[in-house]
């Protein structure tokens, strides 16, 4: 006999979907020294990324398999290290800027919303969702990365310990990648740093992370999708960035602001930061039901996506300005 199995609906796991473009391309980041530069900086930038821009899209055209691709656009403007000007003055410059060379920013992206969005931990929840992938003959004297607030892709020089009298101090040993292609590129990220206060001030390596599971359509609080759009009005744009929301979509026509890949423009000094993005997305522990949506989703429209989360990310980096 079979027996019946009664379950509260809200008992029962829901993870909220979002839509999902094709690609997320990504216009660049803003900090202060490159607002402090003028016009002039931001120009020289945007005619930069331009030529790749229109390469990525047609690449995005390719892949869609003559179908005409859902592509949006971003952009984020640091505001967490250091607070410089105000949104009702950076707004309006961004987009004459990319206007001047025929780009649109379709979503702007406030990087301390990377951090805590709408009261929601977000860096604080991909920190609990990391899984240290355990290098070949580990012997678990490393302490766990969220007691460190260090990740690396492979394992460390051993430490050095002083030797006891009359004994040998041991052989020194190289760090050592995990997945070494027959050289390692070993890698060890920085998640945090304390401040006077004792409290956490998080990483780009790890707001990146944030920003690009955010930007895939993966990021989830409790089943519940986080860092998403809000309509904005370029007409009544605030004097303070608290005031402003996390993620504003600024084209009311736009795509969806998450896609089943994602590529970012950047000048070359990002290089080492995006290095450190791969290292934190291979050893995080993604929403299950959110994966889970993006594969019956990308199979019922026969999109290709990467079973890696790290593999659906890339990047053009362009040297100088």
């Amino acid at each position: 006999m079979t027996e019946a199995v009664f379950q509260e609906t809200t008992a029962e796991p829901r993870t909220q979907s979002v839509p999902l473009s094709h690609l997320s391309l990504e216009l660049g980041h803003l900090y202060m020294e490159d607002f402090e530069g003028g016009p002039e900086v931001l120009r020289r930038h945007f005619e930069r990324v331009r030529p790749w821009a229109d390469a990525v899209r047609a690449d995005a055209a390719a892949r869609a398999g003559g179908k005409p691709p859902r592509i949006s656009t971003c952009f984020l403007v640091d505001d967490y290290f250091t607070r410089f000007s105000s949104p009702a003055e950076v707004v309006p410059f961004l987009i004459a800027e990319a206007e001047r060379v025929g780009l649109v920013i379709d979503y702007l992206a406030r990087e301390s919303g990377c951090a805590v969005a709408d009261k929601i931990p977000l860096a604080e929840s991909v920190v609990a969702r990391l899984v240290e992938s355990p290098p070949p003959g580990s012997n678990g004297l490393r302490p766990p990365v969220s007691e460190t607030g260090w990740l690396a892709n492979g394992q460390r020089t051993p430490v050095t310990r002083t030797a006891q009298a009359m004994r040998r101090a041991g052989a020194w040993h190289p760090p050592r990648e995990t997945s070494a292609r027959r050289h390692s590129v070993f890698v060890d990220v920085e998640l945090w740093s304390d401040d006077k206060d004792g409290r956490r001030v998080w990483s780009c390596p790890l707001l990146a992370a944030v920003w690009q599971l955010a930007r895939l359509g993966l990021l989830r609080n409790e089943g519940e999708a986080a860092l998403t759009p809000r309509p904005g009005n370029t007409e009544l744009l605030p004097d303070d960035w608290d005031e402003l929301a996390p993620l504003v979509q600024l084209n009311a026509s736009a795509a969806a602001f998450s896609a089943y890949r994602t590529c970012s423009v950047l000048p070359h000094r990002f290089l080492p930061v995006e290095h450190a993005v791969r290292v934190i997305l291979d050893q995080t522990e993604v929403d299950a039901g959110a994966l889970g949506q993006v594969a019956e989703r990308s199979a019922r429209e026969g999109v290709t996506v990467p079973d890696a989360v790290a593999d659906r990310v890339s990047y053009a980096f362009y040297s100088g300005l």
